[in-house]
């Protein structure tokens, strides 16, 4: 019971001197999350009002979790390791969320400048064709036309319309298409002949895109199994081959450690496995 108490005394000296010591550092680092979850949120069409308070919410529970671990099934190794991963779990899926939201609207994108061209050769204004826009391209795209056509109606140039979309979108393509669109209204050129090329060239790219993907969809699909394949020979090993010696790697803090570290390189492996095999052109 010594070393327990030793490590509870340790834990709760270096959470007394976090204050004193890190809490610059502490305050950076959740500013920094804050921001960062603020700015996929909003991408997400998500409130981010309330965000601190699931921040500290969030906190509590990662501070509970480790405590669980540590208190009640004795466990530092795997207190810190679960308490790592909650902390980086839900940021990484709010991210990957907004990420495939952005490459959805990408995907959407070269439709709608069809539409927009087509509007306008029938001669409807710019407005016009950004209403129809809003009206008739699916989700999520159509969110983003109207919010642009709301705050055109309200006043907004279209100029800076334009702009805050392009940096709430984070998109290479509506950058282009963006700047198409100012370049023809300053110029005085035919908007729909630009808008057509730019919409040529988008598809281009996404045919390329999909063709990648179909192309290492067997290879990501390998990567998904050999990152469930150690949870698999483990449970054979734990419930089969070997349940004495695997059972140390729970009960030992050498096999905490070496299963932890398992654990965290399984991960690594299939999100760099995931990342090299996307489609980026």
């Amino acid at each position: 019971m010594e070393i327990p108490l030793l490590t509870s005394v340790l834990i709760g000296l270096s959470c007394a001197l976090v204050p004193l010591t890190g809490g610059d550092l502490f305050h950076w680092a959740l500013g920094f999350v804050e921001d960062d979850l603020r700015e996929k949120l909003r991408r997400l069409r998500v409130d981010t009002r309330p965000l601190h308070g699931w921040l500290i919410v969030w906190l509590v529970a990662v501070g509970l979790v480790f405590l669980g671990f540590l208190l009640v099934l004795d466990s530092a190794v795997f207190a810190i390791l679960f308490s790592v991963l909650l902390i980086a779990v839900p940021w990484y899926v709010v991210r990957r969320l907004a990420e495939q939201r952005r490459q959805k609207i990408e995907d959407q994108l070269a439709d709608a400048m069809v539409t927009l061209s087509s509007a306008i050769k029938a001669g409807l204004s710019l407005g016009q064709s950004l209403e129809i826009l809003a009206e008739q391209c699916p989700h999520p795209i159509n969110q983003e036309f109207r919010q642009m056509v709301g705050e055109y109606q309200m006043g907004q140039p279209l100029d800076r319309v334009l702009e805050d979309t392009r940096i709430r979108l984070k998109s290479e393509n509506f950058a282009l298409f963006a700047a198409a669109m100012q370049a023809s209204r300053e110029s005085g050129g035919r908007l729909n002949e630009t808008v057509d090329r730019i919409a040529h060239s988008v598809l281009e790219l996404q045919r390329l895109e999909r063709k990648i993907m179909t192309e290492t969809a067997q290879a990501r699909t390998s990567g998904l199994y050999m990152a469930l394949a150690p949870v698999a020979v483990l449970a054979m090993y734990y419930f089969v081959l070997d349940p004495e010696n695997t059972e140390k790697l729970f009960t030992t803090v050498p096999g905490q450690l070496i299963l932890s570290l398992a654990i965290v390189l399984d991960i690594a492996a299939y999100v760099w496995s995931q990342y090299i095999l996307s489609a980026d052109i």
